[in-house]
């Protein structure tokens, strides 16, 4: 019997499209587009304050010519800066606390237990992802200066900041405390640990990740709020957001230190945010997967 051969080759694999990195030039321009209008207003300022009022009139896009360190120099011995830093970074760091402390405390059980209402529960804190700080603020005034007295003072701005950060500590929480083995629960409940033995030894150390990330967002959120403070602050408990209006109005023909001031008040913030952003990224990934 008489094989039949073929002189056809081996099939030919599908030809790809050359990309660069796992995007196309349209993407890379568009990131360049988004970088730029990103980064652009914060090297202006920063630069901006490295030159004199006479070389921003003379040409506002240009680079320092010469380099001017007085500007930078002047706010960092102003005693009032170093007042706002200090207020700002003490509402900042127990709103980061409390938000934590309480949306974990807040998360655990809807991720671990089961009771009749836990989703609809759950869907409260989301809801409160869309309930925007301005819509309440009046109400919010007239909560903490009468009926709880506190008024100009640092828990009165930490404290409605805290409520704020909650729905968004408790929707990224929530899967990290699901994604927990119940078998470790088990077992050092076996062992005579108690709910809260549990919570405190096993829970809070497996959802470091997500404590960092709503710890980040929560302390930059703080650090940048400018209504709450401008309604609830005054004269020496301002916080710097309202320091830089200060500055700016006080000095406003100084464009050059308003800029340097500018600049040094988010410098905080941003240093947290680029030595954390490993974090941040690992600890949204997380929320999402679980």
């Amino acid at each position: 019997m008489a094989t039949v051969t073929t002189s056809a080759g081996p099939a030919r694999a599908p030809r790809r499209s050359r990309t660069f990195g796992g995007g196309g030039p349209l993407v890379y321009g568009l990131a360049a587009v988004v970088v730029a209008l990103t980064l652009g207003p914060v090297l202006y300022g920063a630069l901006g304050g490295f030159r004199t009022n006479e070389q921003l009139a003379r040409d506002p896009a240009g680079l320092p010519d010469p380099w001017v360190f007085s500007n930078y120099q002047g706010v960092l011995t102003n005693d009032a800066f170093w007042r706002y830093a200090v207020n700002s970074t003490v509402v900042a760091v127990v709103t980061t606390v409390v938000a934590v402390l309480f949306g974990v405390m807040a998360a655990y059980p809807l991720a671990r237990y089961q009771f009749r209402l836990r989703e609809p529960l759950f869907l409260v804190f989301v809801l409160g992802l869309l309930f925007p700080a301005a819509v309440a603020i009046i109400p919010l005034f007239i909560l903490v200066t009468r009926d709880l007295g506190l008024g100009n003072t640092w828990w009165g701005v930490a404290l409605p900041q805290a409520a704020f950060a909650l729905p968004m500590t408790v929707v990224i929480l929530r899967p990290f405390l699901m994604a927990i083995p119940r078998e470790l629960e088990e077992a050092a409940l076996i062992d005579g640990a108690s709910r809260v033995g549990v919570f405190w030894r096993i829970a809070l150390p497996l959802s470091a990740p997500g404590m960092i990330t709503v710890g980040v967002l929560a302390f930059v959120a703080s650090w940048n709020a400018y209504l709450l403070p401008l309604l609830l602050l005054r004269d020496e408990m301002r916080t710097l957001p309202l320091g830089v209006a200060d500055y700016s109005t006080e000095h406003s023909a100084d464009t050059a230190g308003v800029l340097a001031f500018t600049t040094i008040a988010m410098i905080p913030a941003l240093v947290l945010f680029l030595a954390l952003q490993k974090r941040i990224v690992s600890g949204l990934q997380g929320a999402v997967k679980g």
